[in-house]
């Protein structure tokens, strides 16, 4: 008799087991039953979606639209020391005002969008010293100043430049 007892599995493992049974049933019921058309749009998110579990042969390229902000990205300018536009987007002209002072003129309104410009070459060359700083222009929302300074004192000074605006 005391030899069965001890074969006899405790209350706590037949709930375990049986807990085990039902949770693993109902996955592979759901693996089973559950498709795609049972999904509600917009009810999954990037953490429902397993790793490199969609892609490739999945995504038909034809039904994906341009992201919303990417053209936003779309004006842009590079312009040599003398004030001369060479390449960009969405920029009428750009003209040397002064010593370092530019202006860059976009097609449309860049008052509320933010300006970021650095000091660069217009070829593959290495850039050259100093720093740049951008500011809009109150009477004209089209447009954005520039502003090139030597890398030590902040004279302004005559230097190629990068502008990107981004809306």
């Amino acid at each position: 008799m005391n030899r069965i007892k001890r074969i006899a599995p405790s209350p706590a493992l037949v709930v375990a087991c049986i807990a085990l049974f039902v949770a693993l049933g109902g996955s592979a019921y759901a693996a089973v039953v559950i498709s795609g058309k049972n999904v509600k749009n917009y009810s999954l998110t990037g953490k429902d979606i397993k790793k490199d579990g969609i892609g490739g042969v999945t995504v038909k390229e034809s039904r994906l639209a341009t992201v919303p902000t990417a053209s936003s990205l779309g004006n842009s300018a590079v312009v040599t020391a003398a004030g001369q536009f060479v390449r960009g987007k969405n920029v009428t002209s750009a003209v040397r005002t002064s010593a370092g002072q530019y202006q860059v003129t976009f097609r449309g309104n860049v008052q509320g969008c933010v300006s970021v410009a650095s000091v660069g070459d217009t070829s593959a060359a290495g850039p050259p010293a100093g720093q740049a700083t951008t500011s809009g222009l109150a009477t004209n929302g089209n447009i954005v100043r520039v502003r090139t300074t030597d890398g030590n004192g902040g004279a302004p000074v005559d230097r190629p430049f990068n502008l990107i605006v981004s809306c």
